[in-house]
């Protein structure tokens, strides 16, 4: 058992253990229960997402002693035989397409699926990676499709639909799966770590989902890849953020908080310790990008995080909350802009490092661009150095030297202010 990936060691038995796919599941299990099942089905959707778990489960439903029921009992032995660790059934034949998708293959299928099951009361086709089978292939199955014995059922799974010809499609009950959502997923995987008995840092779990990019699959293998190398503590995020490629956390604040400041010395401060600490520019810069849309949002929405827009940890969130909050919304509408349109000029480039310094420069230096979106973040940047100034004189009012509530800070006063010919504050 120990020696399985995570991901078949956990790999569902029923409908109810699938997870984020209940617009399918839901009506699988109605249909069983009315006992309206179909001869064929098209399974369809992102890799990963448990399609072709779910065909194995729907045979398993079909096949069953008590059934077609839309919970097996697991205890009949068509339901051990097909179980997580079971031995595979006679009667349930599992086919890739991608190696056997001629016509020749075809033909073989056709004529043995006419004969009935040794034991069970379906002979099951389960057909994966079904838009590799040709057109000829698929004509060749036409008729067995169309016209199946009564033992016969036809589960069809694959990624891209659209190949699989017309009148195969229009011969099957259409099931579409999806991504599965990151709170989904990352509950799922919460419990799994449980389950392993292995402790996790907080920030740990957001990373494996946006790694998994919503495959359920995908995300399970990275998560196996940290519980292996966890040591006597679990899984770290230092650890987490190596082993993925991510950006530690604490480089983006600083950017971040070089860019709220103007510091152009902090902002190349952290240019240099990504890479002189080995990280991939690009990387930095997807995921720079990613905290500029978190602090968009928290912007615009400052319950983001409850509303579950932001998918990170609760101290996390409370410190981009104050990070947005130093930020005008057109100073971040246009770093993001400036971010995103860099990442592109990155793909291919010789120097990242030099793209990466040039993208940093161009945040900090909204002087040198005469764009609108340029102008209102010259402006946001003095509206809030005269906030800061404002308040200070509120605060020290009486005090030797304090300026006046009414003051108007030079361009000497705020050292990012544009300054105009005539020497005067833009």
């Amino acid at each position: 058992m120990s020696s399985l990936a995570l991901y078949r060691r956990y790999r569902p038995e029923s409908f109810a253990e699938v997870i984020g796919q209940e617009h399918v599941t839901a009506p699988l299990m109605q249909a069983l229960r009315n006992n309206r099942v179909n001869h064929a089905y098209l399974f369809s959707g992102p890799r990963g997402c448990g399609k072709t778990t779910s065909a194995r489960i729907l045979a398993r439903c079909l096949n069953c002693e008590q059934g077609p029921t839309p919970t097996p009992c697991g205890e009949c032995r068509s339901c051990r035989d097909l179980a997580r660790n079971g031995p595979g059934s006679i009667d349930v034949i599992e086919i890739d397409a991608a190696s056997h998708g001629g016509v020749d293959d075809a033909r073989d299928l056709r004529e043995k699926a006419f004969f009935g099951p040794a034991g069970s009361r379906y002979k099951i086709y389960i057909i994966d990676e079904a838009h590799m089978v040709t057109s000829a292939g698929f004509n060749a199955l036409l008729k067995v499709v169309e016209e199946p014995p009564e033992h016969l059922k036809f589960i069809f799974a694959t990624t891209e639909p659209e190949k699989v010809i017309g009148t195969i499609r229009s011969r099957t009950h259409h099931y579409p799966f999806r991504l599965v959502p990151p709170g989904t997923l990352r509950e799922y995987l919460a419990e799994v770590c449980g389950r392993e008995g292995i402790p996790v840092e907080d920030g740990v779990l957001p990373l494996v989902v946006r790694a998994g990019a919503g495959s359920v699959r995908d995300s399970m293998s990275v998560m196996d890849q940290l519980l292996a190398g966890a040591g006597s503590e679990g899984v770290t995020y230092a650890m987490a953020t190596a082993l993925l490629g991510y950006t530690d956390g604490s480089l983006l604040d600083a950017v971040v908080d070089a860019f709220a400041a103007g510091d152009g010395a902090a902002a190349f401060e952290v240019v240099d310790r990504v890479v002189e600490g080995g990280n991939d520019p690009r990387r930095f810069v997807a995921d720079l990008l990613e905290r500029l849309r978190d602090l968009v949002i928290l912007a615009a929405v400052p319950d983001a995080g409850e509303k579950g827009l932001i998918d990170a940890p609760a101290d996390v969130v409370e410190r981009m909350q104050a990070q947005a909050s130093v930020f005008g919304a057109a100073e971040l509408s246009r770093a993001a802009d400036l971010v995103n349109a860099g990442l592109t000029e990155m793909r291919g480039a010789t120097s990242p490092r030099l793209q990466l310094e040039l993208i940093c420069a161009r945040v900090l230096l909204p002087a040198a661009f005469d764009d609108e979106r340029s102008f209102q973040a010259r402006l946001d940047r003095l509206e809030r150095g005269g906030l800061a100034l404002a308040a200070g004189a509120g605060a020290g009012a009486g005090a030797p030297g304090a300026p006046a509530l009414g003051y108007v800070p030079g361009p000497e006063a705020h050292p990012m202010a544009p300054v105009a010919p005539g020497g005067g504050a833009a």
